[in-house]
């Protein structure tokens, strides 16, 4: 460190190769990951459905994935430091794009029990490759980033964006002209083609493992409601997985080919939000509260407008339906972009260790919460969809963010009222304290 001052031109250009090479790295992990995961909505339904699989199994499948996302992001995110974060980056790849290529052969499984079975297992490993790589690239972007992390996120969900814009109609496309397993193995290549790419793009981040535990970080009041933030936008976009493509089928009378490009409202206008929404909470840090509230709310009352809900009586439209997607995809990234920055900066105000296994701690935890709700959405939505039909589900969907905006929009309103009442200036404690330390060394 004391040879900073003589070559900082030099340790900027290195830092800002590395930092590329992040960049480039975790952006072809969004990318591919997002586009395997989204393939299967427009044609797996209705695939499933063939073989003998209810509106339920089908919802569960795409549940299971998130599932075992959950419970290996929790694990993998608490042994960062001791597997290696680029080890885990590339492995998960790795794992994911085999698994890909794996599922695209289970249509050559016989019908029934056997199918579901298969599916359930490839999705349960596809899910562990996915978590490992997603834990790890957090990490990595964090620990890269450290002053501009919600700006850099938001750019490279760019990247995320694609890969959900993407799956749908060229997974339509690849089915509709040439069956079922090519587009499996096209992606599952392509994923595989990644890996000695990222193998040698990666830089090797070394981190001393931590004493702060997990459970410390998630007790504190502030982050269970960020997990739940989380959880309900994870929620609401899973839920439309299993149901929205049937929906829009029998609703509108589309074509297979064309289901994926509706998906694309949603996935575009989230892609382009959220560069501006990290880069407004990067540099306006106090806008997060804001986006936050707002963004869940926005999002619980598209949800009301999506069938529409059979109380306002209005006749659903596909323009109208386009509209209310993108209006979604703004609010998502409203609400998604600041959690991440928002939970860091919470862990630094009580108390943890600044360090790559902070970070492992709360991209296991981003990781684990959004794959909750990506299990909850999809199984619980599937249930309510098959009884009650898309309309009211995807109302009582919606729920799930008024219940996490509110939540979180009072305890702001606490924290800024405790904060005033403990001191009656305008100024933070911070500054006071420090003006008094000066005035005292200059007397």
């Amino acid at each position: 460190e004391n040879g900073m001052p003589e070559v900082p031109a030099e340790e900027s250009r290195r830092f800002s190769r590395e930092q590329i090479f992040t960049v480039v790295a975790t952006a072809s992990v969004n990318f591919s990951s997002m586009i395997c995961y989204s393939i299967l909505g427009p044609f797996f339904p209705a695939e499933a459905e063939k073989k003998g699989t209810s509106s339920t199994i089908v919802g569960m499948i795409f549940g299971c994935f998130a599932l075992f996302n959950f419970l290996a992001s929790l694990i993998l995110g608490n042994y960062l430091t001791q597997i290696g974060a680029k080890f885990m980056f590339v492995a998960g790849m790795f794992i994911s794009g085999c698994v890909t290529i794996l599922f695209g052969m289970l249509d050559k499984a016989p019908d029934g029990p056997l199918f579901i079975t298969l599916c359930f297992l490839v999705r349960a490993v596809d899910a562990i490759g996915f978590a490992a790589a997603m834990t790890a690239s957090f990490s990595i972007l964090a620990k890269a980033f450290p002053n501009n992390i919600a700006t850099v996120m938001g750019s490279l969900e760019i990247f995320t964006g694609l890969g959900l814009v993407l799956g749908p109609p060229l997974g339509g496309f690849l089915y509709q002209s040439f069956g079922y397993e090519v587009p499996f193995i096209t992606l599952g290549c392509l994923v595989l083609v990644l890996v000695p790419m990222n193998m040698y793009l990666l830089p090797k981040y070394d981190s001393i493992p931590s004493k702060d535990s997990f459970w410390k970080l998630v007790l504190l009041p502030k982050v269970l409601l960020l997990c739940f933030i989380i959880f309900s936008l994870s929620s609401c976009l899973g839920f439309l997985d299993p149901t929205m493509s049937l929906f829009i089928l029998k609703k509108f009378k589309l074509p297979a080919g064309y289901v994926g490009l509706v998906f694309l409202g949603l996935a575009l206008s989230y892609s382009i939000c959220s560069p501006l929404l990290g880069f407004l909470s990067d540099k306006l840090p106090y806008l997060r509260k804001w986006l936050l509230i707002f963004g869940s709310l926005i999002t619980a009352a598209c949800f009301f407008m999506l069938g529409p809900a059979p109380v306002l009586h209005i006749e659903s439209k596909l323009w109208m339906f386009v509209l209310v997607l993108v209006l979604i995809g703004f609010s998502l990234g409203m609400s998604a972009i600041p959690v991440f920055p928002e939970v860091l900066h919470c862990a630094y105000e009580n108390g943890f260790e600044e360090g790559l296994s902070l970070l492992g701690l709360v991209s296991g935890l981003f990781s684990a919460m959004w794959s909750l709700g990506a299990f909850v959405g999809p199984t619980l939505g599937g249930f309510i969809n098959e009884k009650l039909g898309f309309e009211w589900a995807s109302a009582i969907q919606g729920g799930w963010a008024l219940l996490s905006g509110l939540a979180i929009g009072i305890f702001y309103i606490i924290e800024t009222t405790r904060r005033s009442s403990r001191s009656s200036l305008p100024s933070p404690p911070g500054n006071n304290e420090e003006r008094t330390h000066l005035l005292a060394s200059e007397t």
